[in-house]
C-alpha cells in the first residue's frame, strides 16, 4: 500500500475514533492551514489530496496541515483557538444548514482567527450556488467539485432548487415550486474548482495500478440502480432502472439489488458497459469506479460541466446519453459490437487518471488556491488539467 494512503487511513483513525488532534508545530517559518471537516465519504475525499500530498506541501511550500471536525469546533473543544496562529481555514458544512446558521458560522471562524484567510468547500452533490448569499462577504475563496459552464446560468431561476430538479420536474410534470439563488456581483471571482470523487483512498491506489485489460467480460450491462428519494429522484431513477431492465431478454445485465463493494468491484471487472445515472447531482462514484475497472462508462451527458481533471470527454473517455435517454439502445447496441472502440474509450480514460496521478499534478494544480489563501506567493498560474483560474 502507498505509504501516503496508510498515513491517510491513520489520520482517519486518529480522528474519528481516538478524537485526537494533533497541535500545530512550533517550527518558525511554517504556515498553517486548518480543514473545518464534516465525518462523511464524500466531504473527505475534498480533504484526501491535500492530506495524501502533505509531506510534499510541507517540503516544497511549508504549508502544515491539520483537520478540525466541525462539531468540536462548534463546541470549542479544539487546541486551534486562544490566540493560535492559523494562516488559513477551509470548512466545510452539512448540507442542511440554513442561510443564517451558516452566516452565523462564517462569522464565528473569523472571530476565532481574525487574521487568517477563508474558504469554504462545497462538496454537495447538485452545481447550484445556494450559500454564495449568505458567504459572499464572509469568505475569500469557494471551492465547489463541479460548476457550470456557463456562469450566467447561475443567474436564472430552477423549478425545485437544482438544474436537475428543473429538468426533471418539466419531464415529469411535477409541481415544484421556482427557487431562485442570489449570486452576488464579483462572487465568481471567489469560486475555484475542486477535486472529484477519483480522489479517494480507494480509487486512487487503483488508478496507480495497471490498466485493467479482461480478454472476457461476461457481463454486457452493469447497472445496480436504488431508487428510493425525493419524487422527481425516484422519477429519474426509475426511467433508468426500466431502460436497463428492458435489455435483460437479449443481454447478460446485472441491475438490482445490493452487494458488498467488494463483489461490486469484481462485477464491474467482469463488465462490458457501466450505466451510470444521474444521483443527486451529475457527477457519481460508479463514474470513477467504471473508469478503474475497465468498464466503458455510458452516462447522461454532462458537457455542461466544468470539473478538474476533467475526464467527461464525449466519446473519447465515455459516452453521452441524452438526458431522455432516447439513444440508450443505440449505445448499448454499438458498442457491444465494436469491441475496440469500447476498449479505446476505457483505455484512454483509464491514462487520463492514471497518468494525473503518477505525475502528481495536484500540487501544481492547486497553487492557484494556496496563492489565494496566502499561502505561497502569487505568481503566474500554470495550469495542467483544466484547473481553477
Amino acid at each position: 500500500m502507498n505509504v501516503s494512503i496508510w498515513r491517510w487511513r491513520l489520520h482517519r483513525a486518529t480522528v474519528d475514533r481516538a478524537h485526537f488532534l494533533w497541535p500545530f508545530s512550533r517550527k518558525r517559518g511554517r504556515k498553517r492551514l486548518l480543514m473545518i471537516s464534516c465525518r462523511d465519504p464524500i466531504c473527505h475525499a475534498q480533504l484526501f489530496p491535500f492530506f495524501f500530498h502533505q509531506s510534499d506541501l510541507a517540503a516544497r511550500d511549508h504549508i502544515e496541515l491539520r483537520e478540525l471536525p466541525l462539531d468540536r469546533f462548534e463546541s470549542d473543544r479544539h487546541p486551534y483557538g486562544g490566540g493560535a496562529a492559523v494562516d488559513a481555514v477551509c470548512f466545510q458544512t452539512w448540507f442542511s444548514l440554513g442561510p443564517q446558521a451558516m452566516e452565523a458560522l462564517a462569522r464565528k471562524i473569523r472571530t476565532v482567527w481574525p487574521t487568517a484567510r477563508v474558504a469554504y468547500f462545497d462538496w454537495f452533490a447538485p452545481t447550484d450556488l445556494r450559500y454564495a448569499e449568505a458567504l459572499g462577504d464572509h469568505i475569500d475563496v469557494y471551492l465547489k467539485k463541479q460548476t457550470l459552464s456557463d456562469f450566467a446560468e447561475y443567474g436564472r431561476a430552477t423549478r425545485g432548487d437544482t438544474n436537475l430538479t428543473d429538468y426533471y420536474s418539466r419531464r415529469f410534470h411535477l409541481d415544484h415550486p421556482e427557487t431562485h439563488f442570489r449570486v452576488p456581483d464579483r462572487f465568481r471571482d471567489k469560486l475555484v474548482l475542486g477535486t472529484h470523487f477519483a480522489f479517494s483512498d480507494y480509487m486512487l491506489p487503483r488508478f496507480l495500478s495497471a490498466y485493467p485489460a479482461a480478454a472476457h467480460r461476461p457481463v454486457d450491462l452493469h447497472a445496480r440502480i436504488a431508487v428510493k428519494g425525493s419524487d422527481w429522484y425516484e422519477r429519474m431513477r426509475q426511467e433508468s432502472l426500466d431502460k436497463v431492465n428492458r435489455r435483460a431478454n437479449d443481454l447478460k445485465v446485472i441491475s438490482q439489488g445490493r452487494v458488498s463493494r467488494k463483489e461490486f468491484f469484481t462485477e464491474l471487472y467482469g463488465s462490458k458497459i457501466c450505466f451510470s445515472p444521474f444521483g443527486y447531482g451529475e457527477i457519481c462514484w460508479r463514474d470513477f469506479e467504471a473508469m478503474f475497472t475497465g468498464s466503458l462508462l455510458l452516462k447522461p451527458d454532462v458537457s455542461h460541466l466544468d470539473c478538474y481533471p476533467n475526464v467527461f470527454v464525449p466519446h473519447e473517455t465515455y459516452v453521452p446519453l441524452g438526458w431522455d435517454l432516447s439513444d440508450f439502445d443505440e449505445k448499448i447496441d454499438h458498442y457491444l459490437k465494436h469491441p475496440a472502440e469500447r476498449e479505446a474509450i476505457t483505455r484512454r480514460a483509464f491514462a487520463a487518471l492514471h497518468d494525473y496521478f503518477r505525475e502528481r499534478r495536484f500540487l501544481d494544480d492547486v497553487r492557484p488556491l494556496l496563492s489565494r489563501l496566502n499561502l505561497i506567493p502569487a505568481r503566474p498560474q500554470v495550469v495542467t488539467s483544466g484547473a481553477p483560474r
